[in-house]
Protein backbone atom coordinates (compact mmCIF):
# COMPACT_ATOMS: atom_id res chain seq x y z
CA UNK A 1 0.00 0.00 0.00
CA UNK A 2 2.90 2.54 0.84
CA UNK A 3 4.57 1.57 -2.94
CA UNK A 4 1.36 2.89 -3.97
CA UNK A 5 0.76 5.93 -2.51
CA UNK A 6 4.82 6.58 -3.09
CA UNK A 7 3.92 6.27 -6.70
CA UNK A 8 0.86 7.88 -6.97
CA UNK A 9 2.22 11.10 -5.08
CA UNK A 10 5.72 10.99 -7.49
CA UNK A 11 3.59 10.55 -10.87
CA UNK A 12 1.35 13.52 -9.22
CA UNK A 13 4.14 15.82 -8.65
CA UNK A 14 5.91 14.86 -12.07
CA UNK A 15 2.65 15.60 -13.35
CA UNK A 16 2.18 19.26 -11.78
CA UNK A 17 5.83 20.08 -12.31
CA UNK A 18 5.18 19.35 -16.12
CA UNK A 19 2.15 21.56 -16.24
CA UNK A 20 4.11 24.48 -14.70
CA UNK A 21 6.86 24.31 -17.09
CA UNK A 22 4.65 24.20 -20.05
CA UNK A 23 3.10 27.98 -19.24
CA UNK A 24 3.29 30.59 -21.43
CA UNK A 25 5.00 33.88 -20.74
CA UNK A 26 3.61 35.82 -24.41
CA UNK A 27 -0.41 36.18 -24.34
CA UNK A 28 -0.68 37.26 -27.84
CA UNK A 29 0.07 35.46 -30.80
CA UNK A 30 2.14 37.86 -33.40
CA UNK A 31 0.04 38.43 -36.24
CA UNK A 32 1.00 36.84 -39.85
CA UNK A 33 1.36 40.55 -41.05
CA UNK A 34 4.14 40.79 -38.51
CA UNK A 35 7.51 40.75 -38.57
CA UNK A 36 9.34 37.65 -38.33
CA UNK A 37 12.24 37.17 -35.49
CA UNK A 38 9.79 39.35 -32.70
CA UNK A 39 8.19 36.49 -30.81
CA UNK A 40 8.93 37.83 -27.34
CA UNK A 41 7.92 42.15 -28.34
CA UNK A 42 4.54 43.48 -27.53
CA UNK A 43 4.38 46.35 -29.80
CA UNK A 44 4.54 47.17 -33.47
CA UNK A 45 4.61 51.21 -34.65
CA UNK A 46 3.24 51.59 -38.33
CA UNK A 47 5.01 55.06 -39.27
CA UNK A 48 2.71 55.09 -42.48
CA UNK A 49 -0.47 55.51 -40.38
CA UNK A 50 0.73 56.86 -37.25
CA UNK A 51 -1.03 53.92 -35.80
CA UNK A 52 0.60 51.10 -32.70
CA UNK A 53 -0.30 47.43 -32.22
CA UNK A 54 -0.10 45.72 -29.28
CA UNK A 55 0.44 42.02 -30.10
CA UNK A 56 -1.28 40.52 -26.54
CA UNK A 57 -4.03 41.94 -26.98
CA UNK A 58 -4.91 41.98 -30.68
CA UNK A 59 -5.62 46.12 -30.88
CA UNK A 60 -4.62 48.76 -32.77
CA UNK A 61 -3.60 51.99 -30.36
CA UNK A 62 -4.24 55.16 -32.48
CA UNK A 63 -5.16 58.91 -31.40
CA UNK A 64 -8.71 60.05 -31.98
CA UNK A 65 -8.72 63.56 -31.81
CA UNK A 66 -6.21 63.76 -28.29
CA UNK A 67 -8.25 60.58 -26.85
CA UNK A 68 -6.03 57.09 -27.40
CA UNK A 69 -8.62 54.40 -28.86
CA UNK A 70 -8.11 50.80 -28.81
CA UNK A 71 -9.49 48.64 -31.19
CA UNK A 72 -9.59 45.19 -32.70
CA UNK A 73 -9.58 47.01 -36.29
CA UNK A 74 -7.86 49.51 -37.62
CA UNK A 75 -10.21 53.26 -38.54
CA UNK A 76 -12.52 53.37 -41.69
CA UNK A 77 -9.58 56.35 -42.84
CA UNK A 78 -7.06 53.73 -43.04
CA UNK A 79 -9.04 50.85 -44.89
CA UNK A 80 -6.70 50.49 -47.98
CA UNK A 81 -3.63 50.56 -46.15
CA UNK A 82 -2.03 47.30 -46.49
CA UNK A 83 -0.28 45.55 -42.88
CA UNK A 84 1.79 42.87 -45.06
CA UNK A 85 3.61 45.83 -47.33
CA UNK A 86 3.44 48.31 -44.28
CA UNK A 87 6.54 48.82 -42.19
CA UNK A 88 6.77 48.11 -38.74
CA UNK A 89 8.76 49.05 -36.47
CA UNK A 90 9.17 46.52 -33.24
CA UNK A 91 9.43 48.87 -29.91
CA UNK A 92 11.47 46.14 -28.62
CA UNK A 93 12.84 48.01 -25.38
CA UNK A 94 9.18 49.07 -23.75
CA UNK A 95 6.96 47.21 -21.77
CA UNK A 96 4.31 48.98 -20.27
CA UNK A 97 0.81 49.36 -21.17
CA UNK A 98 1.08 52.82 -22.76
CA UNK A 99 3.47 52.84 -26.03
CA UNK A 100 2.22 56.45 -27.15
CA UNK A 101 4.14 58.08 -24.19
CA UNK A 102 6.80 58.20 -26.44
CA UNK A 103 4.28 59.03 -29.51
CA UNK A 104 6.55 61.96 -30.44
CA UNK A 105 9.78 60.53 -30.40
CA UNK A 106 8.41 57.61 -32.26
CA UNK A 107 7.25 60.73 -34.79
CA UNK A 108 10.10 62.07 -35.24
CA UNK A 109 12.37 59.24 -35.65
CA UNK A 110 10.08 56.87 -37.40
CA UNK A 111 8.45 59.67 -39.68
CA UNK A 112 5.78 58.59 -42.81
CA UNK A 113 7.89 56.10 -45.32
CA UNK A 114 10.27 54.97 -42.93
CA UNK A 115 12.00 52.14 -43.88
CA UNK A 116 14.55 50.16 -41.50
CA UNK A 117 16.60 47.10 -42.42
CA UNK A 118 14.38 45.04 -44.76
CA UNK A 119 11.70 42.59 -43.00
CA UNK A 120 9.99 39.24 -43.98
CA UNK A 121 5.78 38.87 -42.76
CA UNK A 122 5.76 36.20 -40.39
CA UNK A 123 2.73 34.93 -42.84
CA UNK A 124 1.81 35.10 -46.46
CA UNK A 125 -1.15 36.96 -47.46
CA UNK A 126 -4.26 35.56 -48.24
CA UNK A 127 -5.19 35.18 -51.38
CA UNK A 128 -8.34 37.84 -51.99
CA UNK A 129 -7.41 39.92 -48.80
CA UNK A 130 -5.91 43.51 -49.49
CA UNK A 131 -4.41 43.06 -45.81
CA UNK A 132 -5.96 45.61 -43.96
CA UNK A 133 -8.38 45.89 -41.24
CA UNK A 134 -7.98 43.04 -39.16
CA UNK A 135 -4.71 43.21 -36.21
CA UNK A 136 -4.60 39.29 -35.80
CA UNK A 137 -5.64 37.15 -38.90
CA UNK A 138 -5.10 33.84 -38.16
CA UNK A 139 -8.74 32.66 -38.18
CA UNK A 140 -10.03 35.27 -39.20
CA UNK A 141 -10.16 34.40 -43.22
CA UNK A 142 -11.05 37.78 -44.31
CA UNK A 143 -14.61 37.76 -42.44
CA UNK A 144 -15.67 41.85 -42.15
CA UNK A 145 -18.35 40.81 -39.82
CA UNK A 146 -16.17 40.87 -36.57
CA UNK A 147 -18.25 43.02 -33.96
CA UNK A 148 -15.58 42.13 -31.27
CA UNK A 149 -14.28 45.77 -30.98
CA UNK A 150 -12.68 46.66 -28.01
CA UNK A 151 -13.22 50.45 -27.56
CA UNK A 152 -11.26 50.90 -24.16
CA UNK A 153 -8.59 53.66 -23.39
CA UNK A 154 -5.51 52.86 -22.90
CA UNK A 155 -2.98 55.46 -21.87
CA UNK A 156 8.68 53.03 -25.04
CA UNK A 157 11.44 52.63 -26.65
Amino acid sequence: MKKLVFASVLFMSVFFTQAQVSVNVNIGTPPNWGPQGYDNSRYYYLPDIDVYYDINQSVFIYDNSGKWMRERRLPSRYRNYDLYSGYKVVLTDYRGDAPYKYHKKHRAEYPKGYHGKPQKNRGEKPKGNNGNHYGNDKGNKGNKSDKNHDHGNGKHH
